[in-house]
């Protein structure tokens, strides 16, 4: 398992990076006039379209692995429209145009998730039972807001800033992941939640948090050449917390694998598992990371 994660972690780290470096770059490239009319400003490449479309394939790919899990769990959603829903909540954050007041951005949400709900109860009633249809109902809008909204405030993000400060939110909360490992495997000795995750430890949670706070810190030091000004307090602060709701999401994780009886939730990615098991932390980090990105940039000089 450790040889794996050695040999696979690295080289999806510097898959990231370079589709970090692709997505940043392209942006304002301009279109040849034959398919400038498909981009919304007209001229050019939209804003993070290469950051969609890798979360758009992870959160589709994660959906289909949820969708196992739920029929793990006897719950009956169909793995299509799981992928649908999870696609569906995405498209809701990012499309929202800036120009839409509140009321028309709640509005566009709303509507989404009732299109969803009546999507899947038509689906489910059309086995001629009505056995399991609510059960169907909430996994399936489960999945539109797990994979598609939480999913979506990293579109968010990325919408508003360069994709090098979303390439840091990623990279903060994931060094949390990698410390608890292994901390946890060398001198783990309480267990935190033995009932849900056997191998966490408190160490381990420690060991985490404070390998997201120093790289947080350290983040500051290239805050400008993110085009994002913070101290190394902020950063600081914001590792801590990326840490704490990272590790959060990976116990929602667990709690779903748990209750359906399985370890991980698919075995795409020797050594990590499924693409659920690899987002899991980002997944929950993402509101806390837009709330505080939208927190600094109105704090006061």
């Amino acid at each position: 398992m450790l040889r794996l994660r050695l040999t696979l972690g690295p080289v999806m780290i510097a898959l990231l990076v370079l589709l970090t470096w692709l997505d940043q770059s392209l942006q304002g490239t301009t279109l040849p006039e034959e398919y400038a009319r498909f981009s919304p400003n007209g001229e050019s490449i939209p804003r993070g379209t290469i950051v969609f479309l890798v979360i758009a394939f992870a959160s589709i790919m994660a959906a289909g692995e949820l969708a196992t899990i739920l029929r793990a769990n006897n719950i009956q959603v169909f793995g299509w429209l799981t992928r649908l829903a999870a696609f569906t909540g995405l498209i809701t954050c990012v499309a929202i145009p800036f120009s839409y007041d509140s009321g028309s951005a709640v509005a566009v949400v709303g509507s989404a998730t009732v299109l969803i709900l009546l999507l899947s109860m038509v689906f489910s009633i059309r086995r001629q039972s009505i056995e399991g249809v609510v059960a169907s109902a909430g996994g399936t809008l489960f999945a539109y807001v797990y994979l598609g909204m939480l999913f979506g405030f990293l579109l968010l993000i990325r919408r508003q800033h360069t994709a090098w400060v979303l390439l840091a939110i990623v990279l903060i909360t994931k060094s949390c992941d990698i410390g608890a490992y292994f901390v946890g495997t060398f001198f783990g000795k309480h267990k935190m939640v033995p009932w849900l995750s056997p191998k966490k430890t408190w160490e381990g949670l420690a060991g985490g948090l404070a390998t997201s706070a120093g790289v947080g810190a350290l983040a500051s030091f290239a805050g400008p050449a993110m085009g994002l000004e913070f101290t190394w307090i902020h950063g600081l602060v914001a590792g801590l917390l990326f840490g704490l709701f990272g590790q959060a999401g990976d116990l929602i994780a667990s709690v779903l694998k748990r209750d359906a009886g399985i370890k991980d939730s698919a075995r795409s990615l020797p050594g990590f598992g499924g693409f659920l098991d690899v987002i899991d932390s980002p997944l929950l980090a993402g509101p806390v990371a837009y709330w505080l990105l939208t927190a600094l940039a109105y704090a006061p000089e």
